[in-house]
């Protein structure tokens, strides 16, 4: 029955299928390690910005896939209700970009949440240690990401290096805070 089902649709709506399941699968699995401390979206944000990587840049892996999810979900659920071709793509194109919006304003909630709290950066970041999350820029060249360990907890913060560029995973230590964004150095590794 699925076999006779898919030879029975048009090519566009072939490719519309698959378009649609594989965002879909690719958005399940972004959630599940999101919610389980593997974010998904570390280096696929195109070097458009430093803030892609949490849902505020627009060029984002993240955001082409909730693109082609609130496009193909629409367009097939809307196709036997809007007899227009034209209408059909303007009305998924409106709800792809919607969805990608509302996700996007959910990331910067989210964001100002994680931001906020007792943690006084300024006296309290200076010398703390951690690890690099998304890759930072030689000579202040760009901001990336780090997790430090701060007053009892793991936090995120956007950071810079005076050195040489720091990739994901290398272990740093806090110099000093610029503003809001963390000023750090590579921690050296001593294997005994």
């Amino acid at each position: 029955m699925l076999i006779e089902w898919w030879a029975g649709l048009e090519p566009a709506m072939k490719v519309l299928w698959v378009v649609t399941l594989t965002a879909s699968l690719i958005f399940l699995i972004q959630t599940v390690m999101t919610f389980i401390g593997l974010d998904s979206d570390t280096d696929m944000d195109f070097d458009v910005d430093a803030d892609a990587a949490d849902g505020s840049g627009l060029l984002t892996f993240r955001n082409l896939v909730n693109f082609c999810l609130g496009f193909g979900w629409s367009a097939i659920l809307l196709r036997d209700s809007i007899g227009s071709t034209v209408w059909l793509l303007i009305v998924s194109i409106l709800v792809g970009a919607a969805l990608v919006f509302l996700v996007m304003m959910l990331y910067k909630w989210l964001g100002s949440m994680q931001e906020s709290g007792n943690i006084d950066l300024q006296k309290s970041a200076a010398g703390c240690e951690g690890e690099v999350y998304l890759t930072i820029p030689e000579a202040r060249s760009g901001v990336g990401k780090v997790q430090i360990f701060i007053n009892g907890s793991v936090r995120e913060y956007p950071a810079m290096t005076d050195g040489e560029g720091l990739a994901n995973g290398r272990r740093i230590r806090v110099v000093e805070v610029v503003g809001k964004t963390l000023l750090v150095e590579p921690v050296e590794t001593i294997i005994i």
